[in-house]
């Protein structure tokens, strides 16, 4: 893979080949039996906009959407032995992040600094519903179903990968706001806690009277590859860079050293978050 700058967004996580290929066959079935979208969705007991996501590879299909098609389509099995094959790819993930999310699951290590919002590693199910439900414009309830499964699924890495250290350094103030209600925060700091005792897992609170600030122009990802090469994320509005020019990432990598000497260890951190807990 080539490590150089780029720039990209569109609106749609891309569907995996998979989930396309089986769309096309669904959707080349429907109209041989001469159903349009909607007539079919009453056939497979399913909305007119889940068979419409299903044909355009966006949503896995259920079991029962399967058997159903299958019936409605003169049970030719195709639908049965391709359903096997699927994968789900990166359904979920924004397009700007699809790079990084790859890079992810071979780096060596992994550091993120946040300021914005609990990172995506870390949240409860609950946080990542109430993060998502507050997005402008509003998501279907389709798209926001596969952003919170896309962001769970990420975190398999920070208990299959045992081996990888994970650092994260968030803000006081991200945990202080109480996104989503007490018991959805309540529900983040159990979760945080539970996260932050495995042992390939450091965190570290920036307190919020701090004096000295390592790293005020924003959130960063930093990662080694299993080549040794170390690269930078930057996210924004719309828009996420990956930073692969050495001088680029070198300063990168410097501000987080030197946040981690400003913020609180790991075990005051985990002290906060218990009294933050408690306040609930």
């Amino acid at each position: 893979m080539a490590y150089s700058d780029i720039t990209e967004y569109d609106g749609e996580p891309d569907p995996s080949d998979s989930l396309r290929t089986f769309g096309a066959v669904v959707q080349a079935l429907r109209e041989h039996a001469g159903f349009n979208r909607a007539e079919f969705g009453q056939l497979v007991r399913f909305s007119k906009h889940t068979v419409e996501s299903v044909e355009l590879g966006r949503r896995m299909p259920d079991e029962s959407f399967v058997e159903r098609a299958e019936d409605a389509t003169g049970n030719t099995g195709a639908l049965r032995r391709a359903a096997c094959h699927l994968t789900r790819g990166e359904v979920g993930l924004a397009a700007w992040f699809r790079r990084w999310a790859r890079l992810e699951r071979a780096a060596v290590s992994l550091c993120t600094y946040e300021c914005r919002l609990v990172p995506g590693l870390m949240q409860s199910e609950g946080y990542a519903r109430a993060v998502f439900d507050n997005s402008v414009p509003l998501l279907s309830e389709e798209q926001l179903e596969a952003q919170v499964a896309a962001r769970m699924e990420r975190q398999s890495m920070l208990y299959e990968r045992h081996e990888v250290p994970f650092s994260f350094i968030v803000e006081e103030h991200v945990f202080r706001r109480r996104l989503g209600g007490a018991d959805v925060t309540g529900g983040l700091f159990d979760h945080v806690l539970r996260i932050s005792a495995l042992r390939n897992v450091t965190l570290q609170v920036m307190p919020v009277d701090a004096e000295s600030h390592g790293c005020l122009d924003g959130p960063v990802r930093l990662l080694e590859t299993p080549e040794r090469k170390r690269l930078a994320y930057s996210e924004g509005q719309q828009n996420g860079r990956l930073i692969s020019v050495p001088k680029e990432v070198s300063p990168l990598y410097q501000r987080y050293d030197r946040l981690r000497s400003q913020a609180l260890n790991p075990t005051d951190s985990r002290g906060l978050l218990e009294r933050l807990r408690g306040e609930l």
